[in-house]
């Protein structure tokens, strides 16, 4: 049994006549007939009987009629959900981040998109980019601002802007203002570091970063969050390497370095499934949070 039939049965049943039910969905009556005799052994009963001229339904029919309106009105409901555009999209809409693009980027772009979609329910997680990689795929996630560079299969990327990783180094006086003063890699050789873990993405740049310059990095310690590293090398456990953008702001126990000739980035990027049946809204949202959060590269 399927749609199709149902559809036919119920035309038969309007029409009492298999020709003008024929007529009605430019289907052949011998293709009609042949619908209805197998929609009858599948259910192993009679759907209409002979009235002279006209089909009379059997009680069966009747009770059939009843079902199949009923699964054809949820069909119908189904089709509008899913087709429907992104204005009129009223299912929560799953969006995930690292903390410094959220902290730092997203406050007022988030705003604004909630005036310009104010039906929209917006979940939004944070959690490191391979996380938010693996959220998308299972399509646990609608959309992304993830960290490049980073394998995107089966992904559309939408780049946005360029963030410097600076390299930390602790002090013992307070820090006002804001200067990146040059390092040696023998200094970076020398020093005891604070990073994240190694299975992140940030580590993995950070690791082809020490490569490049030729350091073999002695790792002291490891932790996921930015603001807790950034705290570590405050209070003396070591080096790190951190996004500029969680630099700013208070006066500070580090002075920030960038390494000469070895400028260490990262590209912020908005991600989605790649999918031929994406939401609508998913694009929409996409294409304003691209205007909202796009900076010219340095």
């Amino acid at each position: 049994m399927d749609v199709r039939q149902l559809q036919l049965f119920l035309a038969v049943l309007d029409c009492a006549s298999v020709t003008r039910a024929a007529e009605r969905v430019n289907l052949t009556p011998g293709a009609v007939s042949l619908q209805l005799h197998s929609l009858a052994a599948e259910l192993n009963t009679e759907l209409f009987v002979r009235a002279g001229k006209r089909l009379a339904p059997t009680a069966a029919a009747w009770r059939l009629a009843e079902r199949a309106r009923e699964v054809l009105n949820q069909l119908h409901l189904i089709e509008q959900e899913f087709e429907s555009g992104a204005m009129d999209d009223r299912h929560p809409f799953h969006f995930a981040t690292g903390a410094t693009a959220l902290i730092h980027h997203l406050g007022r772009p988030l705003r604004k998109l909630r005036k310009q979609f104010p039906h929209l329910g917006i979940d939004i997680m944070v959690c490191p980019t391979e996380e938010m990689v693996a959220g998308l795929l299972e399509r646990r996630f609608d959309l992304a601002l993830i960290s490049l560079p980073y394998p995107s299969d089966n992904l559309e990327t939408v780049p946005l802007f360029e963030e410097e990783l600076l390299v930390l180094k602790p002090s013992l006086d307070r820090i006002s203002g804001w200067h990146v003063a040059p390092a040696e890699p023998a200094e970076l050789g020398k020093a005891s570091f604070v990073l994240y873990p190694k299975r992140s993405n940030m580590r993995s740049m950070i690791d082809s970063f020490f490569k490049e310059i030729d350091v073999a990095p002695r790792v002291v310690m490891e932790a996921d969050d930015t603001e807790a590293l950034k705290k570590l090398v405050e209070t003396g456990f070591g080096y790190s390497i951190l996004p500029e953008y969680a630099l700013h702001g208070h006066p500070h126990y580090f002075h920030a370095l960038r390494v000469k000739g070895h400028r260490l980035v990262r590209v912020q990027a908005l991600a989605m499934a790649r999918s031929p049946h994406r939401r609508a809204l998913t694009d929409a949202v996409a294409r304003f949070l691209q205007m909202s959060l796009s900076i010219p590269r340095k």
